[in-house]
């Protein structure tokens, strides 16, 4: 290549009279391999000016881009990247899974939408973040994984489902793209001083009755803005600021009933024997007592569901499945076609699973495993070596992994379950646990149902059922309860909570209601604090399991550290307290003039294509706005590599 184009530029630099210039060759020279940059910064580094010099070695150590892909439901055990054997056609996902990092045994941490989703952007578990239901607020001032990566220069951008429920429908991401699918207010939230009663909201069987083809449904019309507004704002960024490293989370609500798909995805399924569950109905009075509150929840106790309409559920859930990696699959071209792909990590995981039929049940809301286990993948093979991790992880981990990955330092007075799966992708040093926390306080429970996942073993707890104990290894389907007939010590004697049952107003129209978590007291949670109570210490590993198969002995074990770890009463009562506020401030928000929280994503017509005023001559304006840029083009001509 000719040197004089370099001299050239650079004294369009020094006179500052086409800057934007400057910016195109940052953008070009972002994407040259490490030769290209080294022959390229031995032509010009000599004649930069100090601010140039400045940007160059911003450039030179920019962090890694964060892209944060979330499907909604999709359940783990179901997927082609866990077993060989799935019909369901994952083009996308497996090819990320083959050169990427495989999380075979993650798990969400609350398996219902809103709590799972607080837990994986706050790396903390339900009850300390007050996350207990679809109607929950998450506090403003609870940090996420969007403030640690925005403190350290990232752009954060949600795209997508994320359930924030109250006034704060950012929480550290500096732009949303899109609104949400779901309400913004305190309309859903659960209410255990009427437990005999269905709320309209909640989940039925007219999912799978209706389940079929469709030309359009609400879901499709969301994921297909939240695509094109993802797409869009990656062609925005190598344009505009491809100097700034982005943080992307892009979540969809697919595969999430309604089981509707377009005969595109439908169709894909012709040839294909839609198997029925594995493991069929169970007679509905030998459930577990959780089991049998969440058929009455969803409408399905003492009833059945015909074969050809569980099959018809299936095959649109499959079809979803592949409607949501072809989706992917657009966000992968368009890295490649940007030249983004190199520098950016890609992340996918879910909220939680579905059952599907499983045991005769259906959606969420149990820690079974179809319910409990998610997807999870980390994508980076120029930076992490494609291998599977096999042991037990949650995406309560995903903010100090985003944390580390980034950079950003940790607050080590501030309360944190999570710990950094960055020792598994690397291979290098540090915590594994082995072992994943859950708290579940949404629909279909009347007290916390808590879980404990180590090793081979996954224990179920509540104070108001039987405990649950199933060994994976050796029974992966969770048929034999080993704690059945064993003698149980109680996890927790429920007291009496000292809350009378107070009917709030409950409009008949609306949904039952939901506020702000309740705030612990000074002794409850001193501050600074490095282990919060009843919650695990990131910085210690948790107790070891006892070198016995005795189920007898495991049990003991588990339910010890069960009343050693959560205060089950003291957890109830801060859900009803929850509970009750909500009803309240919603049954007041919507008389007169409600108050709406529900996000606006802003458009300001006055900075997009080509405008008078504000964006410069109509040249400047096309060349900014063309990718790749005609300088790149130039360097591509006179033989320099990118």
């Amino acid at each position: 290549m000719n040197p004089n184009f370099w001299f050239a530029f650079f004294a369009l630099d020094r006179s500052c009279v086409f800057f934007f210039l400057f910016r195109s060759f940052l953008s070009f020279f972002s994407l040259c391999s490490p030769h290209t940059r080294l022959h390229i910064s031995t032509l010009a580094l000599p004649l930069l000016s100090p601010t140039s010099l400045c940007i160059y070695f911003i450039m030179a150590t920019k962090k890694p881009n964060i892209l944060y892909i979330m499907a909604d439901q999709m359940a783990a055990p179901l997927l082609s990247i866990h077993d060989k054997n799935s019909p369901i056609k994952t083009p996308n996902l497996d090819r990320l899974a083959e050169a990427g990092v495989v999380f075979d045994s993650a798990y969400c941490n609350a398996p219902l939408c809103a709590p799972s989703r607080f837990v994986m952007v706050s790396g903390q578990l339900p009850s300390k973040i007050g996350a207990y239901d679809n109607a929950a607020d998450l506090p403003a001032d609870t940090p996420t994984y969007a403030h640690y990566l925005r403190r350290e220069g990232y752009h954060t951008a949600l795209a997508g489902k994320m359930h924030f429920c109250g006034p704060d429908q950012l929480h550290g991401y500096e732009q949303r793209l899109t609104s949400d699918i779901y309400p913004g207010d305190y309309g859903w939230s659960v209410n255990w001083d009427e437990p005999e009663i269905r709320a309209d909201w909640y989940h039925n069987m007219s999912s799978v009755m209706e389940a079929g083809p469709v030309v359009r449904t609400n879901q499709l019309d969301f994921d297909e803005e939240v695509i094109y507004k993802s797409t869009q704002y990656l062609y925005d960024h190598v344009r505009q600021r491809n100097e700034q490293p982005f943080c992307l989370t892009v979540s969809m609500t697919h595969p999430h009933d309604p089981y509707a798909m377009t005969k595109e995805f439908w169709d894909l399924y012709n040839d294909v024997e839609i198997p029925l569950p594995k493991n069929g109905a169970i007679p509905h009075d030998q459930q577990d007592a959780h089991s049998q509150r969440v058929l009455k929840c969803i409408d399905l106790f003492n009833k059945e569901m015909p074969d050809d309409r569980i099959r018809a559920a299936r095959r649109a859930y499959y079809a979803a499945c592949t409607y949501v990696d072809t989706n992917i699959g657009k966000l992968l071209k368009v890295l490649d076609n940007t030249g983004l792909a190199d520098d950016t990590i890609i992340v996918f995981t879910g909220d939680h699973g579905d059952m599907l039929g499983e045991r005769g049940l259906w959606y969420k809301m149990t820690w079974f495993e179809n319910s409990a286990r998610v997807p999870f993948l980390v994508h980076a093979p120029k930076h992490f070596a494609p291998k599977r991790v096999s042991e037990n992880v949650s995406t309560m981990d995903l903010l100090p992994t985003f944390a580390e990955l980034a950079g950003a330092k940790l607050i080590s007075e501030l309360p944190l379950d999570g710990v950094s799966l960055v020792p598994y992708l690397t291979g290098g040093e540090g915590l594994r646990t082995d072992t994943v926390y859950g708290e579940y306080m949404g629909e279909g429970t009347q007290a916390p149902l808590m879980m404990i996942r180590r090793g081979r073993w996954k224990f179920i707890t509540s104070a108001i059922d039987p405990p649950m104990l199933f060994d994976l290894v050796n029974d992966p389907e969770e048929q034999v309860n080993l704690a059945a007939g064993l003698s149980v010590k109680p996890t927790a004697i429920p007291g009496k909570s000292g809350l009378s049952s107070v009917n709030l107003p409950t409009p008949n129209d609306t949904p039952r209601a939901s506020p702000i978590p309740q705030r612990a007291s000074a002794t409850d949670y001193p501050f600074p604090s490095p282990t919060p109570p009843r919650t695990p210490s990131p910085a210690k590993l948790p107790p070891a399991l006892p070198n016995t198969t005795d189920p007898a002995k495991i049990l003991a074990f588990f339910i010890e550290e069960t009343n050693d770890r959560w205060d089950l009463e003291k957890i109830r009562q801060d859900v009803l307290r929850s509970q009750r506020r909500r009803r309240l401030v919603y049954s007041a928000l919507i008389q007169g003039t409600p108050s709406i929280w529900d996000y606006e994503p802003r458009v300001d017509p006055s900075t997009q294509y080509v405008r008078n005023q504000g964006k410069g001559a109509l040249d400047d304006v096309e060349l900014i706005s063309r990718w790749p840029r005609v300088l790149q083009q130039a360097a591509n001509a006179n033989g320099v590599p990118t």
